[in-house]
């Protein structure tokens, strides 16, 4: 069965590094059922999780530019089983991969999920488009209450993607990850504050007539 990301990476060098590493004969014969030329559901449950990626694009240099790009959680959003989008927000103004895309819009991203260890590639073609002139994309973009200034939207259509195992991930937290298994600590350092408190007010009397004593 074809394995659609393989299947486009998969240049004649890459072969034979895979010959060269005891690997080619394991790709050749991949029988596995592997949809990669649309998105699922759970591959739009993991984008939508989602609060930043990594996007790679060629410059007509030759060199590669991989860029992070972040936002509110689900900033990215599948609009179609084969379509993702997402605002570009405004940042240093250097506007290498938007550059990059007018000469050649193929580009890969990489988004991962650090706490589960996941890591989802996808490759696919990057357009930008004036959000301006379309409205119903703009609305569908946005992200209210977010103050990222918008400058376009940039929409890919899917070519391929494919999830990588999770050896050498290293799990990572957010705060907002991590608040929920310290809550129960703070909440009982709150209540011995209280206590606290509580039996200073109690001691407060004693304490004075102890004193002037």
């Amino acid at each position: 069965m074809p394995y659609g990301f393989l299947d486009i990476l998969a240049t004649p060098s890459v072969q034979a590094a895979q010959r060269d590493n005891g690997s080619r004969r394991q790709w050749e014969e991949f029988s596995g059922d592997r949809i990669s030329d649309r998105f699922t559901e759970n591959e739009a449950a993991f984008i939508a999780a989602r609060d930043s990626f990594y996007l790679a694009s060629i410059s007509e240099s030759g060199w590669p530019y991989v860029q992070h790009r972040g936002g509110p959680v689900g900033f990215v959003k599948i609009l179609e089983d084969k379509t993702l989008g997402f605002a570009d927000f405004r940042g240093n103004r250097q506007y290498v991969s938007l550059g990059n895309i007018a000469a050649d819009n193929r580009v890969a991203l990489i988004l991962m999920d650090y706490p589960n260890r996941a890591r989802l590639k996808i490759l696919g073609r990057l357009a930008a488009h004036d959000l301006t002139k379309d409205p119903d994309l703009a609305e569908r973009l946005r992200d209210p209450g977010y103050r990222g200034a918008i400058e376009r939207g940039l929409l890919l259509t899917l070519e391929a993607f494919d999830w990588n195992c999770p050896q050498h991930i290293t799990p990572r937290y957010t705060p907002a990850e991590i608040a929920p298994s310290v809550a129960p600590f703070h909440q009982r350092i709150a209540a011995l504050e209280a206590e606290n408190k509580a039996l200073r007010e109690r001691l407060a009397p004693f304490e004075a007539n102890t004193s002037s004593g």
